[in-house]
């Protein structure tokens, strides 16, 4: 690897900064691109704090065009997200999945979302690379993201392009009656 400062390997999608104080480059998102560029989800992150004890999460994050963001919400926790680099629509669902809102996220634009509820949504990536900051609190409990029943699970490839194919259609329909 060859990130700017030395790194502590979580798994092949997360990686820890091990140095005080975290100083990210854009050579650092170049090697997150590369590394995601490898991985069959195709995401990668650096997370800034020390572990998923601590209060407060910070991760620079790397998802791929072809990742897929299954639909989710956090329970007890809000959450930042600082667009750095390419294009997402940030779908939001109501409790049975209808869609509720779309908004296109993008470096040049409306490049900040923050969620202060815990409402279903989603990511589409929109550019060959998405290269956002996301901030949100701790520690990380995995049971206080909760999917709902009609989101499919990452493995479902088929299933999940057929998924993803209706949202588009869905997504242009909600655009002709919202905008």
């Amino acid at each position: 690897m060859a990130f700017s400062f030395p790194v502590r390997k979580e798994n092949d999608e997360v990686f820890y900064a091990e140095t005080n104080p975290v100083n990210i480059k854009k050579s650092d998102l170049e090697e997150l691109k590369r590394i995601a560029s490898l991985t069959p989800r195709e995401r990668a992150r650096i997370c800034t704090h020390t572990g998923p004890s601590d209060l407060l999460h910070e991760m620079f994050i790397v998802h791929g065009r072809g990742a897929y963001v299954r639909p989710h919400r956090h329970l007890n926790r809000h959450e930042g997200m600082l667009v750095i680099e390419g294009t997402a629509d940030m779908v939001v669902f109501s409790e049975s999945g209808e869609l509720r809102e779309v908004r296109r996220l993008d470096s040049a634009n409306c490049f900040y979302q923050r969620l202060n509820a815990p409402l279903y949504h989603m990511l589409l990536i929109r550019s060959e690379w998405l290269v956002f900051y996301e901030a949100t609190s701790g520690p990380f409990d995995r049971s206080d993201t909760e999917f709902p029943s009609w989101a499919l699970e990452d493995s479902k490839t088929d299933a999940v392009s057929e998924f993803l194919d209706k949202m588009e259609c869905t997504i242009v329909d909600w655009r002709k009656a919202n905008e």
